[in-house]
């Protein structure tokens, strides 16, 4: 997967965090759940990224 299609996909993901916690509240369930899920997006996409910056600075 491309970055930017990561990238579109965590924004997806947060715009749907956004609209949830609106309608549900911060502390429901299923917010809790897009968190966790927008979690693992970021934490992917850090993942991924990490070893070329570490090479950009090097």
């Amino acid at each position: 997967m491309s970055k930017q299609e990561m990238l579109q996909m965590i924004e997806k993901k947060r715009a749907e965090l956004i609209d949830i916690v609106l309608q549900n509240g911060l502390n429901s369930n299923i917010s809790i759940k897009y968190s966790q899920e927008l979690d693992v997006l970021l934490t992917q996409y850090i993942k991924e990224d990490l070893p070329h910056k570490k090479q950009v600075c090097s």
